[in-house]
């Protein structure tokens, strides 16, 4: 994703709560620390498609989000 975001395309990471601070710390190393984190509720694995489809729901503003400031860009 690092290396996607470099040439400027529109790039952000999915990511469960706890590995928050962890996609933070990969994205400065990587020498993006803009990288967009879409945060969701943790866990992902185990859970039934509803609550799958209700966590993707919640993600889905930040995804719009992140579309329209590159198109505005």
């Amino acid at each position: 994703m690092a290396e996607v975001r470099k040439r400027g395309v529109p790039t952000a990471v999915v990511c469960s709560t706890p590995f928050e601070r962890l996609a933070k710390n990969q994205a400065r190393v990587l020498g993006v620390p803009d990288l967009p984190l879409l945060m969701i509720t943790h866990p992902l694995g185990g859970i039934g498609m509803d609550e799958v489809r209700a966590r993707a729901a919640m993600a889905l503003p930040g995804l719009v989000d992140l579309i329209r400031r590159r198109i505005d860009d």
